[in-house]
């Protein structure tokens, strides 16, 4: 998806509610996660760029920040399959939902749906 098509949808979606995180946990804890990552790398490249005058990030908060994606994903896996069903609900078919995921086809983005589905369920069955 070209940038101008992503920075049309995220201004499509933000005239839905006035803060779409406020009332979903799983939004939320991504956007929280996400900040903190970007805490991380703004940190890391001001202490490079003052010569090592700003603080240092550590291996621990390195390894803090990676223990953190496990999670963003189980969250984004979450909310791209409860938008999926949405969508179905709505009666869009495969081919624009593969359309609107940057997919070539509406098998993609049917199979992609099953992956999706597949590791929601072995995460809730400690498998995963």
């Amino acid at each position: 998806m070209a940038r101008d098509a992503r920075d049309e949808a995220r201004r499509r979606l933000s005239a839905l509610a006035p803060d779409p995180t406020a009332q979903w946990a799983p939004a939320r804890s991504l956007e929280r996660d996400a900040a903190l990552l970007g805490r991380l790398l703004t940190a890391a490249a001001n202490h490079q760029q003052t010569g090592g005058r700003a603080a240092d990030v550590t291996s621990d908060d390195l390894g803090a920040a990676l223990s953190l994606f496990e999670d963003m994903r189980h969250q984004l896996d979450r909310l791209e399959s409860q938008v999926v069903i949405e969508a179905r609900r709505r009666d869009m078919d495969w081919r624009q939902i593969a359309q609107h995921q940057g997919l070539n086809s509406q098998q993609a983005a049917s199979q992609r749906y099953q992956r999706l589905m597949t590791r929601l369920e072995e995460i809730r069955q400690g498998v995963r």
